[in-house]
């Protein structure tokens, strides 16, 4: 079987991982984070969130997170911005990208943000094209492609819709996510051929929610179809807040160590990653939700 020789790790812990803590994190310690990731190797971060601090609290130090971040070359620095008061706010901390996120079911889309699917499209639209008039790059998710706590299993018709409205718009990378961590890999493969109908292999990635231990076996059914870049969270932080029992993204270190095991280079040093989670669970009182770190910490510890 040929796997990509090489795999794009988006890291997504200071933004989609912790904006669901409900103990503040002070932007120091947020900075802290992107500090070590990007030490580690990481070459895109998913910094922070330029959303009503009203709905997301954790995410009110958006402009201060980005300021204090010393960049290092050939990182590049995405930020969410869902609507046009969010993308003016994101624009004066320069970021590399811009992120908007669509529903693939009408449901999750109500309860999320508060609009259909359509309208949500056209929310973005002005956005798509503000940040790519600005020489910014954009990044769009499909969220609950798989399974909704709301509507039960996702069609791929549903995947393909939102991914055609999103190319129509503009949207140049779409990333097909399963929020809740109910997919398993055949399910998984079908949203992503509904995406494929869409976007080249090249602008394709896949987000995988871990909440019922399918994570990494749908990173590998994504890689067998040579998908190659993938969103993932460090020490395993993370959930939906519209899921319960929820437990967050893929753990960075765990697809690290399986990529590295597989001969797949990733430029990622799988110590200092797992320096990294330590720092953050460290702070937020409690282990790192990854298997890999437990293991290689418990081995350092003896």
């Amino acid at each position: 079987m040929k796997f990509p020789p090489r795999v794009k790790i988006v890291d997504v812990g200071p933004r989609d991982g912790l904006q669901n803590e409900k103990q503040p994190v002070p932007a120091e310690v947020k900075v802290g984070l992107v500090h070590r990731l990007q030490d580690a190797g990481l070459k895109e971060i998913e910094v922070t969130s330029f959303v009503s601090p009203k709905w997301v609290p954790q995410m009110a130090d958006a402009a201060e997170v980005m300021a204090l971040v010393e960049r290092k070359p050939g990182v590049r620095y995405s930020v969410l911005t869902p609507n046009m008061k969010g993308f003016e706010a994101a624009v004066a901390s320069r970021p590399h990208e811009v992120v908007v996120f669509g529903a693939a079911s009408e449901a999750f889309s109500q309860r999320n943000i508060n609009c259909s699917i359509a309208e949500s499209i056209e929310r973005f639209a002005p956005v798509v094209e503000a940040a790519r008039a600005r020489g910014i790059h954009v990044r769009g998710a499909i969220s609950v492609a798989v399974g909704c706590p709301y509507e039960g299993d996702i069609a791929p018709e549903r995947v393909e819709l939102v991914a055609r409205l999103m190319k129509q718009i503009g949207v140049q990378h779409v990333g097909v996510a399963d929020t809740i961590g109910v997919g398993t890999p055949v399910k998984v493969q079908r949203a992503m051929e509904a995406a494929l109908r869409h976007y080249d292999i090249d602008d394709l990635s896949g987000h995988f929610h871990d909440t019922y231990g399918q994570a990494l076996a749908n990173t590998l059914a994504a890689l067998e179809m040579g998908i190659w870049q993938y969103d993932t969270s460090s020490a395993g932080l993370g959930g939906c807040p519209y899921a319960k029992g929820a437990t967050g993204n893929v753990a960075t270190e765990d697809v690290v160590y399986m990529l590295q095991g597989m001969g797949i280079e990733t430029g990622i040093d799988l110590d200092k990653l797992i320096d990294a989670g330590k720092y953050i669970s460290d702070y937020l009182g409690r282990q790192p939700n990854s298997n890999a770190a437990k293991a290689i910490l418990n081995k350092r510890a003896g």
